[in-house]
């Protein structure tokens, strides 16, 4: 795929504040990619630079090799699709859906088939006649999709577009984005703070954090391999552990607290990270407790069920091991036959060197 938007040395001050730090990111045609991080980091102000809603205050912006400094929004190749939606209540969905055909040159009927197609690409066919006002959430935020799309963009742009909505129609809502992303094949810029959301549906995420992109890769390698522990905070749960790293011919030895030394693997560890203090990083779900009688071949800890917390698929345990001050976080799955330990209980945690994170202290 090749780039369909380019940003070098992106800046963005508002009076004293530095909202952008030399942001650069290309971003490819037909791909889903996500801007991720906390609030006030700097992903919404940079979409809405794409947009053309904020000037930069350095660096240069293109689309598709087209410049685009001084370039208004509505010249742009893209299309916003707003938190809030921005449904006209007064309007059909229909006439939503149509709004931005107004000056289209297009005849009052193929208009209408256009907008007929659109509302059948979001699952809305037959809903044009309905007052928005009558519109459930997931429903005002397809009308808000289709309305974008009818015109066609290379780019749409969505801003925390699921945030509004309960958590299974937000669930539902990301698999139907996914789907239509490749229905439409154009690129998706979504911004959001939900962590899950962005490994869900993206292709790449970027995560912010202060104004600056911090790490830019694939879900899978972003939640494996984190490379500070900023990141790997922020994505999901994380155990953090204080640990010390020993070069090696083989790889990168480590002394880990509570858990005695390990070789972890040359491509666990942080580019750039050499010998001397570290904090080794252990996702809950690659710890397991063992329950009475259980065997296993991975290396094995003894200790004490802390805390208890009972999800219904999944319960997720606070475990106290010798040499650590914080409790261990393990997540288990909640299988048939498999009683839900209680806090007290002695058992033991095996843990792989092979999920181990060497991150800078």
């Amino acid at each position: 795929m090749t780039a369909l938007i380019q940003l070098r040395g992106i800046n963005k001050y508002f009076g004293d504040y530095h909202a952008l730090r030399d942001i650069d990111l290309e971003i490819k045609q037909g791909e889903f990619f996500s801007l991720l991080g906390p609030s006030g980091c700097g992903k919404t102000t940079l979409l809405r630079t794409i947009a053309g809603f904020e000037d930069p205050s350095a660096g240069t912006l293109s689309i598709d090799g087209r410049p685009m400094a001084g370039v208004p929004a509505n010249k742009r190749p893209t299309n916003m699709v707003f938190q809030s939606y921005a449904i006209f209540p007064h309007l059909t969905v229909a006439e939503n859906v149509g709004f931005g055909l107004r000056r289209d040159p297009r005849s009052k009927a193929e208009k209408a088939g256009a907008v007929k197609d659109a509302l059948e690409m979001v699952g809305l066919g037959g809903y044009g006649a309905r007052s928005a006002h009558a519109l459930s959430g997931g429903q005002r935020q397809r009308v808000a999709l289709a309305r974008a799309l009818i015109l066609k963009p290379k780019v749409l742009l969505l801003d925390e577009p699921l945030s509004a909505l309960d958590r299974k129609m937000r669930e539902l809502m990301q698999v139907e984005l996914m789907k239509l992303q490749r229905q439409v094949g154009i690129t998706f810029i979504l911004v959001t703070h939900d962590q899950e959301e962005a490994l869900v549906m993206s292709d790449r995420v970027a995560v912010m954090f202060d104004g600056q992109i911090r790490q830019m890769d694939d879900p899978e390698a972003i939640y494996t391999r984190p490379r500070s522990r900023e990141v790997a905070a922020f994505i999901g749960k994380m155990n953090f552990l204080p640990g010390t790293l020993h070069s090696s011919g083989e790889g990168v030895e480590a002394d880990v607290a509570g858990l005695g030394r390990a070789m972890i693997p040359p491509d666990r560890v942080t580019p750039g990270l050499g010998s001397g203090p570290a904090v080794i990083g252990l996702r809950p779900e690659s710890l397991a407790v063992l329950f009475e009688g259980e065997t296993t071949t991975r290396r094995t800890v003894e200790g004490t069920v802390d805390e208890v917390v009972y999800y219904g698929d999944m319960t997720y345990y606070d475990v106290r091991i010798a040499g650590v001050d914080e409790p261990l976080n393990i997540a288990m799955k909640n299988l048939v036959g498999r009683d839900v330990l209680e806090v007290g209980t002695a058992t033991r945690v095996a843990w792989d060197e092979r999920s181990l994170v060497p991150l800078a202290p």
